[in-house]
């Protein structure tokens, strides 16, 4: 997508055929230098959500998402550990393998695309986690109010996927470029990835927020993009309006992110 958007030369056999090794070549070092391997792809969404879980069902009378809460959370935790993995590389992209960007031939949009498609096999490897906790909770809860339904909603969570793809590489070509021209982005896109969760609908939903926080709230394009992943399992939680809002600026950023990429690539190689 972003190959053929910036207009670099190779086809689209090549490029997708470097993607896919520099992708594998970004799992096979995350996962041989660590003696947990992939258990960390499960363990960082699985340790997030028993904390939430715990804090606000066990320490706080809980007032926002449906129940099973533990599943409320899990499905939009999942994503989210892949968007903040996502853009938190994003910073680096091109200082890391500096030398690699300076000298390929390849489309430099293949640094961020790459992190994309790593970042989303993680969140694929780390789907087994809500799998586990839908039978768990299939198997012991007797009450219906507290057992989780897979209705037709489930035909949403690719749709959740291709949306928050699009989002990511547009802000992938936003940020990458942006952080090797002004170093201080890096910590800054730090700190709004910490306010960003509390201001997506991860520990509540939409439809939680109170009066005009409602409105504001759907104005964060992963609002519908959360919307849609929890379809599958909490079809009342259905919000149209953050849904749309996020398809819009979600090709927006996309669009935008192109267009700053195609301004800011000479710079940027300059830069490095």
């Amino acid at each position: 997508m972003s190959h053929a958007a910036v207009g670099a030369p190779g086809t689209p056999r090549r490029y997708l055929h470097s993607l896919w090794l520099l992708s594998a070549r970004d799992l096979k070092v995350r996962y041989s230098t660590s003696l947990l391997g992939y258990l960390w792809s499960v363990l960082d969404p699985l340790i997030m959500s028993l904390i939430y879980w715990f804090v606000f069902t066990q320490v706080m009378k809980r007032t926002v998402g449906d129940e099973p809460y533990i599943i409320f959370l899990i499905s939009a935790l999942l994503p989210w550990v892949w968007f903040n993995a996502a853009v938190s590389d994003f910073t680096r992209a091109f200082k890391k393998d500096s030398r690699l960007v300076r000298s390929t031939n390849i489309p430099r949009s293949i640094w961020v695309n790459r992190i994309v498609l790593s970042k989303g096999l993680e969140f694929l490897f780390s789907v087994p986690v809500l799998v586990i906790f839908i039978v768990i909770n299939l198997m012991v809860e007797t009450d219906p109010s507290r057992t989780v339904t897979i209705g037709w909603g489930i035909l949403w969570f690719p749709v959740a996927m291709l949306l928050q793809i699009v989002l990511l590489v547009g802000l992938g070509l936003l940020v990458a470029p942006l952080c090797v021209l002004y170093t201080d982005l890096e910590r800054t896109t730090a700190l709004i990835l910490r306010a960003l969760f509390y201001a997506t609908p991860i520990i509540y939903g939409v439809q939680d927020l109170p009066g005009v926080f409602e409105t504001l709230g759907a104005f964060n394009p992963l609002a519908g993009i959360m919307t849609l992943y929890r379809m599958a399992f909490f079809p009342d939680q259905w919000e149209p309006v953050s849904v749309v809002v996020s398809i819009v600026m979600s090709f927006g950023i996309l669009i935008l992110g192109v267009w700053a990429f195609r301004k800011l690539e000479r710079p940027v190689l300059k830069e490095l």
